[in-house]
């Protein structure tokens, strides 16, 4: 486990960190149930007064997205947030427009989505039905996955899949930029004094720099899914394995 990172040395601008309650953050899990289960059970050994809070994209790609979501569906009336990811997006296109939205889906990993229910993947002529067959098989699960926020806020720091665009406040967001990622981000430091945990773009490691502090460590095709702890002051990061 990687020490802790203070955030008020001379290479941090500004007021560091600062939630409510120190809460957890937990990059994109695309399907790795298994790495998301050990990490849950590495995290939870010590207790945290604020949530756990999932940044998006728990689907597409790796083998297991179905067990995914069946989990964290199980935990929402617990201290568990689950933001939408642009993945979660896609599979609601799809659904809501099979006809249109197949296509773009299936080849960032909705095959595999459908696969882990149990639904082969369709061909140009049965899109309708592989959509009413994930309509039966997320059940319950959908007018939830309908429902999950796309940012989520404890004091100076905001979650968010893919980030925010630097020169609007929380409020004013865009959802689009909020699930698929403003230009200006990863190059413009918000003036502010926010702090944005987000996932969506592959690091090799978890990092923290100008304000932002990104824990996507690509899961699917490492096979390593990484976490952080936020207090004041302060960020830990939790890789697994």
């Amino acid at each position: 486990m990687k020490p802790l990172l203070a955030l008020t040395g001379p290479r941090f601008r500004g007021a560091p960190p600062a939630p409510d309650d120190p809460f957890l953050a937990i990059g994109d899990v695309h399907g790795r149930a298994d790495l998301l289960e050990a990490l849950l059970d590495r995290l939870l050994r010590r207790p945290v007064r604020g949530p756990v809070v999932l940044l998006g994209d728990m689907i597409d790609r790796g083998p297991d997205s179905a067990r995914v979501l069946r989990l964290m569906y199980g935990l929402s009336d617990l201290r568990v947030i689950c933001l939408s990811g642009n993945h979660e997006e896609m599979m609601l296109d799809f659904l809501d427009a099979p006809a249109l939205r197949a296509k773009r889906w299936l080849r960032n990993g909705g095959a595999e989505t459908l696969q882990s229910f149990g639904i082969d993947p369709p061909d140009p002529h049965a899109f309708e039905r592989s959509a009413q067959d994930l309509h039966r098989a997320l059940g319950p699960m959908l007018p939830w996955l309908r429902g999950l926020p796309a940012m989520w806020r404890s004091g100076n720091v905001v979650a968010a899949h893919a980030g925010l665009d630097p020169n609007r406040k929380p409020e004013f967001q865009e959802r689009a930029d909020l699930l698929w990622g403003h230009s200006a981000f990863a190059r413009h430091p918000r003036r502010d004094g926010l702090w944005v945990v987000h996932g969506h773009v592959v690091q090799d490691e978890p990092n923290c720099h100008q304000g932002r502090i990104a824990i996507d460590t690509g899961a699917w095709l490492t096979g390593r899914l990484s976490a952080a702890r936020i207090g004041v002051g302060t960020v830990e990061f939790v890789t697994e394995p």
